[in-house]
C-alpha cells in the first residue's frame, strides 16, 4: 500500500530500506545464534584463512581491542581458532573450524533467503540493475567491497556481572 503524498527522495529510501534490511537480517541470523557482525567475520575468514587479528581489524575498520571479545566468543563456540603465526610469533592466525564452515553454510542459506524475501518485488533484470546502481554508489563513496561500514561503530560486548549474592 502506497502512502499518500509525495514519495521520499532516493537518499531517504536507501536509508529506510537499508535499516529495514539490516533489521530483518539480524532477526534471521539470530535464529542460528549469530549476530550480523559474527556472520561477516566468519565470511571474511573463509575468504582469507590464516588472516591475523590485526589484519582483520584493519579490514573491518575497528580497533583491535573491540574485535577481541567477538573473536573470543566465536572461538568459545568452536567456530574459529587462533593459531600462532608462523611468520610472526607475536600474532595469531585466524581460521575457521569445521563447525565454523558448517555455520558459514547456514549463514549462506539465511542470506539467500533474506535477499529473496527483500527483493521479491523485483524481477531478475530489475535486481541486476539495482545491484549495478548500488555498486556505482558504493564505489563513488569509497566503501570497501564486502565490508559493512557498521563495524566502525561496534561497541565491545559488556560483560554481565552476577548479582552480589551470587559471587
Amino acid at each position: 500500500m502506497k502512502s499518500p503524498g509525495k514519495s521520499s527522495g532516493p537518499a531517504f529510501l536507501l536509508a529506510q530500506v537499508g535499516a529495514h534490511a539490516a533489521s530483518k537480517f539480524s532477526e534471521r541470523i539470530a535464529l542460528i545464534g549469530l549476530t550480523p557482525p559474527d556472520a561477516g567475520i566468519l565470511r571474511l575468514l573463509a575468504l582469507s584463512q590464516g588472516m591475523s587479528q590485526q589484519d582483520l581489524s584493519a579490514r573491518l575498520g575497528i580497533h583491535p581491542s573491540r574485535l577481541v571479545s567477538v573473536l573470543d566468543e566465536l572461538e568459545s563456540r568452536d567456530l574459529l581458532e587462533r593459531k600462532p603465526n608462523a611468520e610472526d610469533r607475536r600474532q595469531y592466525s585466524l581460521s575457521l573450524t569445521n563447525q565454523g564452515r558448517e555455520t558459514l553454510a547456514k549463514i549462506g542459506a539465511v542470506a539467500r533467503e533474506h535477499q529473496d524475501a527483500l527483493l521479491s518485488a523485483l524481477n531478475h533484470d530489475e535486481r541486476e540493475k539495482l545491484t549495478e546502481l548500488l555498486q556505482k554508489i558504493a564505489d563513488a563513496e569509497g566503501l570497501s567491497p564486502g565490508i559493512h561500514p557498521g563495524y566502525r561503530y561496534m561497541r565491545p560486548k559488556k560483560k554481565t556481572r552476577a548479582p552480589a549474592g551470587n559471587r
